[in-house]
């Protein structure tokens, strides 16, 4: 990858080396449904991972698996070239419940082993009994590391609050321009734990907040200046630094066409200089009280 390409390192865990992953991956909602020809979703997964983005999150709720039989399908021969994500049903996450889900979805996909297994979000089941599922996940080699999806600021506190809580390795939070309330709480509180966040729906496909941002003047005002598109910029902005300089957003569009995958994967080396985050920051500001988590 080359080193003008915007990258989050997770650090190393008892199980898992520190691996570095390039600031975009692929998303896979609503592929598996017949959208779109299946070996074009396949193709446009293979193109990603040619073009650097080898990050590929999926889901056993995706099209009740689908979606994970054509990622398994993209990785035929090239497994190790991913960093393969996927989720858990809440009613899918007790100690013996998701062994099983687990071992489905590596069924699914082809493979003997998950680098990240995350909650899709906070259900019914004492996340104690997650934790513990997760843990023998991690012993028996199925997985990597674990995280969570869809987890407010209480949700992750209680996660914290547990014996093995703090080896969450990230939390999948929906997030875009449009969409800016995690910044009030949520996501400050991860960066003082060094918890990073992927985000989904980053070009504003959906979300309370959800705005006609592709068609903003500010945003096409803020791509002509940059020789962008404004995908580009929504996807640039999603991963900009921290505050702190740091980088620790990974954000996961979905494309199927190659034109839409040539064109994330090109918004990993757009910078957006300080003029042009002003501008949309005041076209859309984050928000000055804690809103409910956005979430699809």
């Amino acid at each position: 990858m080359s080193d003008t390409r915007t990258t989050v390192t997770l650090p190393a865990t008892a199980t898992a080396s520190a691996v570095t992953l390039p600031a975009l991956g692929q998303g896979t909602w609503y592929m598996g449904e017949g959208r779109a020809p299946r070996h074009d979703e396949v193709r446009a997964l293979q193109q990603g991972l040619d073009l650097g983005l080898t990050l590929i999150d999926t889901a056993e709720m995706y099209a009740d698996g689908g979606a994970e039989e054509v990622v398994g399908d993209a990785l035929r021969g090239r497994r190790d070239e991913a960093f393969l994500v996927s989720k858990v049903y809440p009613w899918n996450a007790g100690r013996d419940s998701a062994i099983a889900a687990c071992e489905r979805s590596l069924a699914r996909l082809g493979t003997d082993h998950l680098d990240l297994y995350l909650l899709h979000w906070p259900g019914n089941i004492p996340l104690d009994e997650t934790l513990e599922a997760f843990e023998r996940l991690l012993e028996q080699g199925k997985i990597r590391r674990f995280g969570v999806s869809n987890f407010d600021l209480d949700d992750l506190q209680a996660l914290w609050s547990l014996p093995g809580g703090e080896r969450c390795a990230v939390n999948q939070v929906l997030y875009h321009l449009g969409s800016r309330g995690i910044e009030h709480s949520l996501l400050p509180r991860q960066r003082e734990r060094d918890l990073p966040t992927m985000a989904y729906c980053p070009l504003a496909q959906g979300g309370r907040l959800r705005r006609d941002l592709l068609g903003h003047a500010e945003v096409r005002a803020v791509a002509e200046a940059h020789g962008a598109t404004p995908e580009q910029v929504l996807l640039a902005w999603a991963i900009r630094p921290a505050p702190d300089g740091r980088r620790d957003v990974i954000a996961i569009p979905k494309a199927v066409q190659p034109e839409h995958v040539r064109a994330n994967a090109e918004a990993l080396t757009l910078r957006l200089d300080a003029t042009a985050l002003a501008r949309l920051d005041a076209a859309f500001p984050a928000p000055e009280r804690k809103p409910p988590l956005d979430i699809v």
